[in-house]
């Protein structure tokens, strides 16, 4: 009984092959049910992201084969379409792949945090549709602990690598509570969207979306639960603006200096914290000479990212370690499973012979016999019921030239052996 994986990802299929195999919440629960039954597997995960769908598989079988035909045939592609995309782990080199994915390891953006939560998703569904069973509840219990430990003990996570990102932990580095902040952001793209959920995650609740079309500001308003203006609005909320992040595609400067300093002197020169995402930029130059103004640019940001993600990749060798210790931690455990079934059927066979001898012991004592030679003659015969079946197996090892069996022997019952070539018990 195997993990095996298969699947695709960021590094191997382009987003629009990605979006044709990705399963929405809706068709999970359906969905593992199919596959366990259509493809015969004893426990089974989908991992379903917008950069990877991993299928994780617990089989008797080895060849991939059926698990790639069902997800072709789910999704109704030709098998051909995938067949450069797909890859295929097992064994050892799949719970290495889990591993790596939880930690962020194998991320479109390294050390990205939201995976680690994905994946537990993907379990619990497992679990919660009766899909999972102790091989993948062993995996996902390990793979969480080494996922945290790689976060604790190295620093891959705890630079932001983002301009969206940065721009908000610079922010915070200013003020001691951006929760009592109020920010103004300047444009609605894409970008400007993301820095809103980052305030939003550090806990700023006040967010003024400008933008030249209201409409577009109010879209991103109702998102981020923020107020819409227009560009005109601007000059009347700088005053109480704490932090401001600029992104639109203006071929002129929106924000002079001008009204920043008109801003200043209401706000009595209490700082604004100011980054200009924008190329050309929308906030003029000028600004970044006013006292208790901090204006960064894009490049600056750029900067500071490639510093982080430089740390990431450094911090990402040390996750590897860990990881590389974990599975091989975890082979060892899974091979001392295949030890249990002989332990249980050693331990009852001697459970057994233990029973018969005492039984046989107490009836002597009934009889009146001396207590001295019952108890000399049940250590004897269960000492006898013991050794007899390895006594004879060993001899007939001798006899074959079978020195690993005998090495094994005295390594199992820690023997060693006396001048005289006897073995004697340590």
């Amino acid at each position: 009984m195997d993990l095996l994986i298969v699947g695709l990802n960021h590094n191997t299929a382009p987003v629009a092959l990605r979006e044709q195999v990705a399963f929405s919440p809706e068709q999970l629960g359906t969905a593992l049910h199919d596959l366990k039954a259509a493809c015969s597997l004893r426990e089974v995960a989908i991992l379903s992201t917008c950069n990877r769908t991993e299928l994780y598989c617990v089989t008797d079988q080895e060849d991939p084969s059926p698990i790639t035909q069902w997800l072709c045939d789910y999704h109704q592609l030709p098998n051909q379409e995938l067949a450069d995309s797909i890859y295929v782990s097992q064994r050892e080199a799949a719970v290495a792949h889990v591993m790596r994915v939880a930690t962020g390891l194998d991320s479109l953006v390294l050390g990205e945090p939201q995976i680690l939560g994905q994946v537990k998703e993907a379990f619990t569904r497992s679990e919660n549709h009766q899909c999972m069973g102790p091989e993948l509840r062993r995996l996902s219990q390990n793979t969480y602990r080494i996922a945290k430990q790689a976060r604790s003990s190295t620093s891959i996570g705890k630079n932001p690598v983002s301009v969206a990102s940065t721009s908000v932990m610079m922010a915070s580095q200013l003020f001691s509570d951006l929760a009592t902040c109020e920010a103004l952001l300047i444009g609605a793209g894409e970008t400007i969207e993301l820095v809103g959920l980052h305030l939003k995650n550090a806990g700023v609740s006040k967010i003024v979306i400008a933008n030249r079309t209201l409409a577009n500001a109010q879209r991103l308003a109702d998102k981020l639960g923020a107020t819409a203006i227009t560009l005109s609005g601007i000059a009347d909320y700088l005053p109480q603006t704490d932090v401001l992040i600029a992104s639109t595609g203006s071929q002129l400067p929106i924000l002079g200096k001008g009204t920043v300093e008109s801003a200043l002197k209401q706000r009595r020169h209490r700082p604004i914290f100011m980054v200009d995402l924008a190329v050309p930029r929308d906030i003029e130059t000028e600004v970044s000479s006013l006292r208790d103004v901090y204006l960064y640019t894009v490049d600056d940001l750029q900067e500071i990212v490639a510093r982080h993600m430089d740390d990431r990749k450094v911090a990402a060798l040390e996750a590897e370690s860990i990881v590389q210790q974990a599975v091989s931690d975890y082979a060892a455990d899974h091979r001392s499973l295949h030890a249990v079934e002989t332990l249980i059927a050693l331990r009852q066979h001697h459970e057994e012979a233990k029973t018969d001898e005492v039984k046989r012991a107490v009836q002597q004592l009934r009889k009146g016999e001396d207590p001295h030679d019952v108890i000399h003659q049940l250590a004897n015969r269960l000492t006898n019921k013991i050794v007899h079946t390895p006594t004879v197996e060993l001899k007939k090892a001798g006899a074959e030239g079978r020195e690993d069996l005998l090495e094994a022997a005295r390594k199992l019952f820690q023997l060693s052996i006396n001048d005289n070539g006897d073995e004697e018990s340590m």
